[in-house]
């Protein structure tokens, strides 16, 4: 019988991991599954947790909470297989958190009820993963949704900071505040695929998924078994225009702007040549002030129970 190992964020979603685990004991134990639910107590916590999962033998490890929960659950799996671990864990995520961008990618509706029916149904897929290297992560992490440099690393380090307000909203008034906080664009160099781009740049997206801030479809056809990060650049513009660019993005037509460059590629790599560069990977933090970034995507990496193609969101 399939060993679901769920791991909760009871702080993620301003307590809607912890408010969530009756509900998903009860529903989990109706559609019969075998399953234990450890909480994690600590940064990091989750991706041990499922690096340990695997070394115990479960079949599932299931991330409870935002794209922070998934990210550490994704890197505690690759983890394990980097320590020699051959068995093929598949991952699950049921999204309670403030933007499910990662599960957003993958057509896994938010909340409890549907995350839990995901997974009862158990339609597998394969899924590439990225890497990258620099800030933080000399020796790397792994991530699933995307990773945003810039304007959009500066929203979600802002977006945190919100007491009051939680999920989209507040990635909306953290965008307003970026608008005045961060405006000088760094000067960067951006190599992919024989192409080197030198120029000063607002906001560099390197896509797996399609969304990030919980409403910017940053790569609005993304997809994430394609073998293909996909690239969204933004040159310098003024404040006047940040503001009538932000619905493009949210509607996911900012391509069709002179300002925005897309590109498809699957290794990518990010100098900053004046100024810094403010990243994050799946909302986690990579670097405040990093000077150089190296993306690598790793197709087909690791299966993922997700919803079938039909009934995607």
């Amino acid at each position: 019988m399939t060993r679901y190992k769920i791991i909760v964020n009871p702080v993620s979603g301003r307590g809607s991991g912890e408010r969530a685990v009756l509900e998903i004991e009860e529903r989990l134990r109706d559609c019969g599954l075998d399953f234990q639910l450890a909480r994690t107590v600590k940064p990091w916590h989750a991706a041990e947790l499922a690096q340990r999962a695997v070394v115990d033998g479960f079949d599932v490890v299931v991330a409870v909470g935002g794209d922070g929960t998934s990210n550490e659950v994704l890197n505690g799996l690759e983890l394990a297989r980097q320590a020699g671990e051959a068995r093929q864990v598949c991952m699950g995520i049921i999204g309670v958190g403030r933007g499910n961008d990662f599960a957003f990618g993958l057509g896994i509706p938010q909340g409890v009820e549907a995350g839990c029916e995901v997974l009862a149904l158990g339609y597998r897929r394969k899924m590439d993963v990225g890497r990258v290297i620099g800030g933080q992560y000399p020796q790397g992490r792994y991530f699933g949704n995307g990773v945003g440099i810039g304007f959009d690393a500066v929203v979600g380090f802002e977006a945190l900071k919100m007491k009051r307000l939680a999920g989209f909203p507040s990635y909306i008034v953290a965008t307003l505040k970026t608008v005045f906080l961060y405006f000088q664009a760094p000067l960067v160099r951006i190599e992919y695929n024989e192409q080197v781009l030198e120029m000063p740049a607002l906001l560099v997206s390197i896509m797996n998924g399609r969304r990030m801030g919980g409403g910017f479809l940053m790569a609005p056809e993304g997809v994430p078994d394609d073998g293909q990060f996909d690239l969204c650049i933004a040159r310098q513009v003024s404040r006047a225009r940040v503001f009538t660019l932000i619905p493009r993005f949210m509607a996911g037509t900012q391509g069709t702007q002179a300002e925005i460059m897309t590109a498809r590629a699957r290794h990518v790599e990010i100098t900053a040549l004046a100024g810094t560069l403010p990243a994050h990977a799946d909302g986690e933090t990579l670097c405040t002030e990093g000077e150089q970034l190296t993306l690598d995507l790793l197709p087909g990496q690791i299966e993922i129970i997700s919803s079938a193609p039909n009934e995607a969101a």
